[in-house]
């Protein structure tokens, strides 16, 4: 047999980069962008979000560089930022100039418009008029509204169109018609017609759609400072031992095994777990559970989670891009990059009804140079300009707009707000919804909710003596839970007694001394320690707490039980009636917690659920509401903390609670500024009732286009010598866009 030779195939080397993209104006600019990097040899895959304007390359740097793919980009009119330090920083200082362009832009349009509308409006006949409306037309259009010719430019030259395509075209043609008509009139009074012009047309377009552009961008620019508040979390320097010495060092200096030091109140730097001392540590930012949790040696702890009153030392497991909280904020940004935008859908109309409409008008022009006669292209000039006209976007630019500002104005009122367009469309489509329990289903404080007192023992004392005692030994705990008793007693306002020998049994409770008796307060392994026993009433009275989902907490006399008080974080009024109302309307509905099984399901039960998932981590909710869309379920999560950002993120709606953390309301597109949950069916409402509106002004927009464009062709000529005149025809526009207008606001007459 021939020996066998091992040939070494080469491998794919693979080198993934996010850069930073400009000269973006439309969802079609990124497919553009995309298109052209995926035909570069030695790009492996390509992802362009216009939203966040960046493009996630993965390419093999032996084949091409950096530096050629920006070639390749800039090559269509793009351009693509390589060896910057900080991409985040560069890509939101470029939206931020955008923005401050686009609303320069918008402002300066409205200016220049002002005039020429009033022209154009109530002195038509006014010879000098036309003069001075050109040059401030003129400016408006290819100056304050360049951006529509060039994004018009380079969809034809990848043979698409869309919405700057249209805005293009029928104002530069109405431009174009109109500065003809003001400064050789003789052409059409020489054949008994009367030269219109157009102007005020041409410029109030650019300016309504140039506000829709400034409101997008104003939405875009914002979409980072969820993360950017997320990185806000982790501290920049941290306390080491090195050497046996404590030092200062920066956080991104910090090595796994090294010992690091928290003091009260400091924020945790990096992941790891306890080797010295105990506290308790606010970890609401990963499990939303609003009781501090103690830490002793041996337990973990986690970045940007809050240390409370003691101190400790722990060992450093993960650092720099390997800890909990770095692994939220790639995730929320990668959920917040992986959506790419909704193609609007006058965008879609536009790619279909552009090519559509110039070839009426060619058409319309050679049918009637063939068979106009003596005026062949006289009638052929105003005929197809007429086509133009009455196709101009103003109500089609109008349509959805107007139908979402109204909306939103109806969510205000309604306690909704709403922060952009595609969450109000998308509401009325979605068939789940998942709710955060802490602080969404219930009020995310934990307050006394039942109290139990025993006071006939050996020594008979009061109930208000009981209180007086207890709240003088819970003001000296630093156990939360000793927090909302202190709270409770203070609503009832108990002076509190006088106390000695306090002493913080960890993981138990307290014990201190008054008026010669030792009192002991806690759970009920401290009451199993002191060999104090239980009766069989206060007994029962906790089971039946416990599953209600309290925590217990006993008060005894040396060897008497004096009582019991109960803790939980109250479920809302509004939960059950609004879980209620979401199952009428066929929408499955389930709920997540970091909190245990036991209280999960004392939760469920109270509000009416039976999908729940308990002892959830923030990844954990993200990869849930994955799992749900994975089935084809449109999915709306509603959280109110830090912990749910991931999952907010990855939700095609989210709502966050207006009382909650403002990473969850920077996340979310709809923010609720009351406890009451029934605002959210309110809010799948709003978003129905919008949707019909938005249709209804399609409708509108285009009725007079179906009606008004083959009349403006001279489809009548023939039977009754009719011609339609290119002012009828911008009448007519003029009427779509009133229909539109009001019929976006008779929504706000309508009740949610």
């Amino acid at each position: 047999m021939p020996a066998q030779t091992d040939i070494a195939l080469p491998q794919k080397v693979s080198h993934p980069s996010t850069f930073p993209v400009t000269g973006m104006s439309c969802a079609s600019c990124a497919a553009s962008v995309e298109t052209i990097l995926s035909k570069v040899p030695g790009v492996h895959s390509v992802s362009v979000n216009y939203a966040n304007t960046t493009a996630q390359v993965d390419f093999d740097p032996v084949l091409i560089s950096a530096e050629e793919l920006r070639s390749a980009v800039q090559a269509v009119g793009y351009d693509l930022l390589i060896d910057v330090e900080d991409p985040d920083a560069v890509q939101e200082e470029l939206k931020e100039e955008a923005y401050q362009t686009i609303k320069q832009r918008t402002l300066w349009a409205a200016v220049f418009t002002l005039p020429v509308f009033f022209i154009g409006m109530f002195f038509m006949e006014w010879e000098a008029g036309r003069w001075i409306s050109m040059p401030l037309a003129a400016v408006v259009l290819f100056w304050f509204g360049r951006h529509f010719y060039v994004g018009a430019y380079k969809q034809a030259r990848h043979g698409t169109a869309n919405m700057d395509t249209l805005v293009a075209l029928s104002t530069g043609i109405a431009f174009l018609f109109s500065v003809f008509n003001t400064v050789y009139p003789e052409f059409w009074l020489s054949r008994g017609l009367a030269p219109h012009v157009y102007y005020e047309a041409a410029t109030v377009i650019i300016v309504f759609i140039s506000l829709g552009k400034l409101l997008e961008e104003r939405a875009k620019s914002n979409t980072s400072s969820a993360i950017k508040k997320l990185i806000g979390l982790q501290p920049n320097t941290v306390r080491a031992l090195v050497d046996g010495q404590e030092v200062e060092l920066p956080v991104a200096d910090v090595q796994v095994g090294q010992i690091l030091i928290v003091r009260p109140g400091e924020k945790i730097p990096v992941d790891g777990k306890v080797t010295e001392g105990e506290s308790f540590v606010d970890e609401s930012m990963i499990t939303g559970e609003p009781v501090p949790v103690r830490k002793a040696d041996g337990e973990a702890v986690f970045a940007g989670t809050v240390n409370q009153r003691g101190s400790f030392r722990f060992v450093a497991e993960k650092v720099g891009g390997t800890t909990v909280l770095a692994s939220i904020i790639r995730m929320v940004r990668e959920a917040q990059g992986s959506k790419a935008p909704v193609q609007k859908l006058v965008d879609k109309i536009a790619s279909i009804f552009v090519p559509v409409v110039i070839g009426i008008a060619i058409v319309t022009f050679i049918a009637w140079m063939l068979l106009g006669g003596e005026d062949a292209f006289s009638h052929a000039l105003l005929a197809s300009v007429a086509v133009l006209v009455i196709a101009c976007p103003c109500a089609l630019g109008l349509a959805t707009p107007t139908a979402i500002m109204v909306g939103i104005g109806k969510g205000a009122e309604n306690n909704i707000l709403i922060k952009d367009a595609e969450s109000l469309e998308l509401g009325h489509r979605v068939n789940a919804v998942v709710l955060d329990k802490t602080g969404t289903i219930t009020q995310g404080k934990p307050s006394v909710t039942a109290e139990h007192w025993e006071t006939g023992g050996d020594v008979p004392i009061a109930i208000g003596t009981i209180k007086s005692i207890l709240k003088a030994g819970e003001s000296r705990s630093e156990h939360p839970l000793a927090t909302a008793v202190v709270d409770w007693l203070k609503e009832e306002d108990v002076a509190p007694a006088k106390v000695t020998d306090f002493e913080s049994l960890t993981g138990r409770g307290i014990r201190f001394t008054h008026d010669s008796a030792t009192y002991f307060v806690g759970n009920e392994r401290l009451m199993t320690e002191q060999k104090i026993t239980l009766g069989t009433t206060l007994r029962q009275h906790a089971d039946e707490l416990r599953q209600q989902a309290n925590t217990v907490i006993f008060v005894a006399r040396e060897k008497e039980t004096l009582g019991l008080v109960a803790i939980s974080d109250p479920i809302k009024e509004s939960s059950a009636r609004a879980i209620r109302q979401l199952h009428d309307r066929n929408i499955a509905v389930y709920m997540l917690t970091g909190d245990n099984e036991q209280t999960a399901a004392a939760v469920a039960k109270q509000v009416g659920l039976t999908d729940y998932r308990a002892e959830v981590l923030p990844a954990d909710k993200a990869a849930f509401v994955q799992d749900l869309q994975q089935q084809g379920k449109i999915v709306a999560m509603v959280g109110d903390g830090i912990n749910d950002s991931q999952a907010l993120a990855t939700a095609d709606v989210s709502i966050a609670m207006g009382h909650g953390s403002d990473i969850a309301m920077d996340v979310a597109k709809m923010t609720l500024i009351t406890s009451d949950l029934t605002a959210i069916p309110r809010a799948l409402e709003l978003s129905k009732i919008t949707v019909r509106g938005i249709r209804q002004n399609l409708f509108w927009a285009f009725i007079y286009n179906l009606i008004g464009i083959p009349i403006a062709a001279g489809l009548l000529y023939p039977i009754n010598g009719f011609l339609l005149d290119p002012m009828i025809a911008g009448a007519a526009m003029a009427l779509s866009s009133v229909s539109v207008v009001a019929n976006s606001l008779r929504l706000k007459s309508i009740k949610l």
